[in-house]
């Protein structure tokens, strides 16, 4: 019973890999998805805000972020973004500020935490 119940578990794993890869990969230009922060954000994609989610493990930092499909949006686009993440290929850094939402560590700290950027290629 118990190498049936690893199997279920390493093929559960695996696909829940595989549907998080899949949709990201086949999400439309400005689409959101919820994930845990300890999980890479895709390039093509931003961080745009960041929260304590239990599912996600039990710490006092934010642990779970909201990311936005950036690639693909029309150019002269603007978005607000945290800057956990880089500004994708093609988008140019307006402004620096802060912002309560992405707010990624317990810390507290008015230090800048996001951008203002727009897509120009």
């Amino acid at each position: 019973m118990s190498r049936f119940r690893a199997a279920a578990l390493t093929v559960g794993c695996a696909a829940a890999a595989l549907t998080l890869t899949a949709t990201t990969a086949h999400a439309a230009p400005g689409d959101t998805q919820n994930v845990c922060g300890s999980q890479l954000t895709p390039s093509g994609w931003v961080d745009i805000q960041w929260w304590n989610e239990y599912a996600c493990g039990s710490t006092f930092n934010p642990n779970a972020k909201r990311i936005q499909q950036a690639a693909g949006l029309p150019i002269g686009t603007t978005l607000t973004v945290c800057a956990s993440t880089l500004p994708p290929s093609g988008w140019v850094q307006l402004s620096e500020f802060y912002n309560s939402s992405c707010r990624y560590s317990v810390s507290p700290s008015f230090n800048n935490n996001s951008w203002q950027i727009k897509r120009v290629s």
